[in-house]
């Protein structure tokens, strides 16, 4: 029987099932009829032999001479370069690789820092198995909270970031730091007078502090439970009337109340204000009752002032048409230009002409 071991293959002699000796490329020759069994393998590829342990193997001086071995702890993560150029990440166990046609190298990484050691350049961890490997993306308008076994470590600027799977967790929790609305609508309250009414309302926040942001369970929840108790307080001391006059300076107030706890929850309140006052119907008639009467009384004001002036007028031209007998002749000419405007025809009795009669007339009205 002969065996043909080619320059990139090698061999492993068996007899009987035993392992006996390594063989190195090259023509074996061996009795037919012997239990002798001769088994290639590609050194291109791992070392490596179907249900065989690899210790068997490693009692052979001159075959551990051409293998590469690395152990990988329970704890360890092995980086495999061949060639300069990432291959595989080896998890725990024992591994073999054929010297001499590729250059290896390996890099060992503890699994319990579950953070990507500065020596390796993690743009080549993509191409690993993401099996071992966990990656966080922190955008633009983030910051990214690192925890390690549930206790914080750092704060990350925007990027991604890549962790070990392993026995010790990384959480990476990611806090949006632009402007945030809180929106409360149809909140009832009850003003001092024992009206009851319904506010909207809103105001905008920026988290400033996202450790302590994420510090509070329901966060949001909390924020507006807060703005729920300062509207509260404030239209609880107003009465209605009061509080429609001065509804402009609610969001001051609040905004100073909420600014005055900001810090504790970590975050700037930049802006609140009311959006509505929703009365409710019996109160709206009410009010719109008493804006009616009060328009009327403004009216009649107005009507009466203007009758009183042109009462004081008209008694003002009476003096002066008393005191002045030829402004109260043109004035007399005056109401008769209009009247001639008026009238088509002017029919006058008793004789005489027209001029005689109109002369006459105008004599008999100065007289009296």
């Amino acid at each position: 029987m002969k065996t043909i071991i080619r320059a990139d293959e090698r061999g492993l002699l068996f007899k009987d099932g035993n392992y006996m000796k390594y063989l190195k490329p090259g023509t074996y020759r061996f009795w037919p009829f012997s239990d002798y069994q001769a088994i290639t393998v590609n050194v291109n590829k791992p070392f490596s032999v179907p249900d065989r342990d690899l210790n068997l193997f490693l009692q052979d001086e001159q075959l551990l001479n051409d293998l590469a071995i690395v152990d990988v702890q329970d704890y360890e993560y092995v980086l495999h370069f061949e060639d300069g150029k990432i291959t595989r990440l080896l998890p725990t166990g024992k591994y073999a690789f054929w010297k001499g046609w590729k250059t290896h190298e390996f890099i060992r990484v503890d699994a319990r820092n579950p953070e990507i050691p500065a020596e390796v350049d993690v743009s080549v961890l993509t191409r690993l198995n993401s099996v071992y490997l966990q990656s966080y993306e922190v955008t633009s308008h983030e910051k990214g909270l690192l925890f390690i076994d549930n206790t914080y470590r750092k704060t990350l600027v925007p990027g991604k970031y890549y962790f070990w799977k392993g026995p010790v967790s990384a959480v990476v929790k990611t806090v949006d730091t632009r402007q945030l609305q809180l929106d409360m609508t149809g909140q009832e309250m009850m003003t001092e007078d024992k009206v009851t009414l319904r506010l909207n309302f809103v105001c905008q926040y920026r988290i400033t502090d996202p450790l302590k942001a994420l510090e509070i369970k329901s966060f949001e929840d909390q924020i507006y439970v807060l703005l729920q108790l300062v509207l509260r307080e404030y239209v609880g001391t107003m009465k209605l009337d009061e509080l429609l006059r001065t509804k402009q300076e609610i969001g001051a107030y609040v905004l100073s109340k909420l600014n005055g706890k900001g810090e504790e929850l970590g975050v700037s309140f930049q802006s609140a204000g009311v959006k509505d006052i929703i009365l409710p119907g019996d109160v709206k008639e009410i009010l719109n009752t008493v804006l009616i009467a009060e328009k009327q009384a403004q009216a009649n004001l107005i009507t009466r002032r203007e009758e009183t002036a042109s009462t004081r007028s008209l008694l003002n031209t009476a003096k002066l048409l008393d005191e002045n007998e030829t402004l109260y002749r043109l004035k007399e000419l005056e109401f008769m230009e209009k009247i001639c405007d008026k009238i088509g025809s002017i029919s006058l009795s008793n004789g005489g002409n027209m001029l005689e009669q109109l002369n006459a007339l105008i004599s008999t009205k100065g007289k009296t």
